[in-house]
């Protein structure tokens, strides 16, 4: 099968593979988690709901902003690729 239906399919993500093994990533990821169980622990009811509201919308935010820088990403690689093929080999001057 090609990858252009691989990815349609959803058999290659690659939002998977750009934080695999990313030691620093996982470290902030363990500190965002810690920072925020230690927050929920002094919040009112009001305030947890306003809280995950704002994850919410942080998240969603978050997708939105990926998903252009993919899609950028993407059109740039192929312009690259359309180019490089494009163009005629340069003659040494």
């Amino acid at each position: 099968m090609d990858i252009i239906k691989e990815l349609w399919y959803g058999n290659v993500a690659p939002f998977e593979q750009c934080t695999r093994g990313d030691k620093q990533l996982k470290e902030l990821l363990k500190l965002v988690a810690r920072n925020k169980e230690e927050l929920d622990g002094t919040l009112t009811e009001k305030q947890k709901e306003t809280l995950e509201k704002f994850e919410e919308n942080m998240n969603e935010m978050h997708g939105i902003t990926e998903r252009d820088a993919f899609s950028y990403g993407f059109r740039l690689g192929v312009q690259l690729m359309a180019e490089a093929f494009l163009q005629p080999l340069a003659e040494d001057e």
